[in-house]
């Protein structure tokens, strides 16, 4: 059983090895097979991952896809499950080997940067009722993440959010769960702006 990941360089060696497949694509379910299934932090940090990443989360399509994933992990936190359960059609959902092995590369060295800056601090932020409050804005985002389709560089403040709720949920760091809330406000703002 694989390690579950304790940091952004652990987790992008794990999508790595995913994407190590022998095969042009790699599906959601070979992805998730490898980063694992039962906790919400890696799941977010992946959603978000897939979205920020320029080569992945520009493909159309993808932002929807991934706001899916987090509405349906998210919902099912709330619900107390143990386990993530998401539908065939979601895992089975493909990006080619090459582009996930560029965002990867393109994300090292930024990831680098962050794991050495995120510390355990103000937990209160990360543990107990704040875990459902982050379930709860997420849900948020996932919901209007079909909409920053169409809205440029939205869907990437999302993706931020997304990562840096994932990051403070798994390096237990409630300051990168502080920030994650301002980018979520930030990602509410660009869509009401847009629509306005």
């Amino acid at each position: 059983m694989n390690k579950k990941p304790s940091t952004l360089i652990e987790l992008l060696d794990q999508i790595e090895k995913a994407a190590d497949n022998g095969k042009d694509q790699v599906s959601l379910n070979e992805i998730l097979d490898t980063v694992g299934r039962r906790s919400f932090g890696p799941l977010l940090l992946l959603a978000g991952l897939i979205t920020i990443a320029p080569v992945i989360g520009d493909i159309p399509g993808v932002p929807s896809i991934m706001g899916i994933f987090v509405l349906l992990a998210a919902g099912q936190l709330l619900l107390r499950q143990q386990h993530f359960w998401l539908p065939r059609w979601l895992l089975e959902q493909s990006i080619h080997k090459n582009k996930i092995l560029k965002g990867i590369e393109w994300m090292r060295k930024p990831a680098r940067f962050l794991d050495r800056w995120l510390s355990i601090r103000l937990t209160i932020f990360i543990r107990g009722t704040a875990v459902y409050i982050i379930a709860v804005v997420c849900i948020c985002i996932a919901a209007v993440m079909p909409a920053m389709e169409v809205i440029p560089f939205s869907a990437n403040v999302a993706g931020a959010a997304l990562t840096a709720f994932g990051l403070s949920l798994i390096t237990k760091d409630g300051l990168v769960a502080l920030i994650a809330f301002i980018f979520s406000a930030g990602t509410f703002g660009l869509v009401v702006y847009h629509f306005l």
